[in-house]
């Protein structure tokens, strides 16, 4: 199992660095808020990464059986690998990895967008709970999950304000009809 976990998250990693090359905007007007957002959600996720796997190299806060953590917690990073790629796929070309208006960009209401508005967050997120699950250890899934929920909650906002500025009461329409991650919750 230990293998085959560290190969499906070299492919989790591997697929957000060719994304964080590949789909940029290249606007260079980007508000400085937005232009920084993605370097503060990648020290952030590094740090709580490497942190919340050391804690559970060297302490002891099992959640269950390691087999039945490792399992789950692939399962979640595939899912969220699944979710994420689909939810990029379904904006095409008005995709970046910065926050950015592109010509032409309309208001994506249909697919998973119809359930909520970030897919693409809540698959990266469901990803981060399968890490953190699979380290078998309290401390280390919140060390994991509180600070890159925070990093994602914050970018989320950024976002948020540049579509609200963007599309004005067709967009503060559409947040009264879907949630921002989990469908019918938040």
């Amino acid at each position: 199992m230990p293998l085959f976990f560290n190969i499906v998250y070299l492919c989790w990693l591997l697929s957000e660095i060719i994304l964080n090359r590949l789909l940029r905007s290249g606007r260079k007007d980007q508000p400085l808020k937005g232009k920084h957002s993605l370097t503060y959600i990648w020290i952030t996720v590094i740090a709580a990464t490497v942190a919340g796997g050391q804690i559970a190299y060297r302490t002891h806060f099992p959640l269950l059986k390691w087999w039945a953590t490792g399992l789950a917690g692939i399962v979640l990073i595939l899912l969220g690998m699944l979710l994420r790629f689909t939810a990029i796929a379904s904006l095409g070309r008005f995709f970046t990895v910065d926050v950015a208006i592109r010509e032409g960009h309309t208001i994506k209401q249909d697919g998973l967008y119809k359930y909520m508005r970030h897919p693409a967050y809540t698959g990266s997120l469901l990803s981060f709970l399968g890490f953190g699950i699979s380290l078998n250890n309290w401390i280390s899934l919140l060390v994991v999950m509180v600070p890159v929920t925070i990093a994602f909650l914050y970018r989320i906002r950024l976002e948020e304000d540049m579509l609200s500025a963007a599309f004005g009461e067709d967009y503060e329409a559409y947040k009264r009809r879907t949630r921002r991650l989990i469908p019918g919750v938040y």
